[in-house]
C-alpha cells in the first residue's frame, strides 16, 4: 500500500514537472488559475506556493539568460605535464 502512495506521488510529481517544462506559458496560466481560485477560496498559503513565479529577462522559456550571474564562464584548458 505504502508502495502504491509513493509511486502514485513520483509519477504526479514527474508530471507536473514535464509539464512545466514543455508547455511554460499554458502551465503558469493553470497554475494561475488554480491560485486564484485557492485565494477566493481563502486558502492563502496553498494560493501563494501555486502561484507561478514572475519571469524575467525575455519572457523565458527561450533558452536565455533570465540573469547575469548565470552566464557561464569558459574554463581554460590546462594541459596535463607527466613526469
Amino acid at each position: 500500500m505504502i508502495e502504491v502512495v509513493i509511486v502514485a506521488a513520483l509519477v504526479i510529481w514527474s508530471t507536473l514537472v514535464v509539464f512545466k517544462k514543455v508547455f511554460p506559458k499554458t502551465a503558469s496560466l493553470v497554475f494561475m488559475a488554480l491560485s486564484n481560485g485557492c485565494s477566493q477560496q481563502g486558502w492563502s498559503t496553498l494560493a501563494n506556493w501555486l502561484k507561478p513565479a514572475m519571469v524575467s529577462g525575455c519572457g523565458g522559456s527561450c533558452g536565455c539568460a533570465a540573469t547575469e550571474d548565470s552566464a557561464q564562464k569558459k574554463v581554460e584548458v590546462q594541459a596535463v605535464k607527466w613526469k
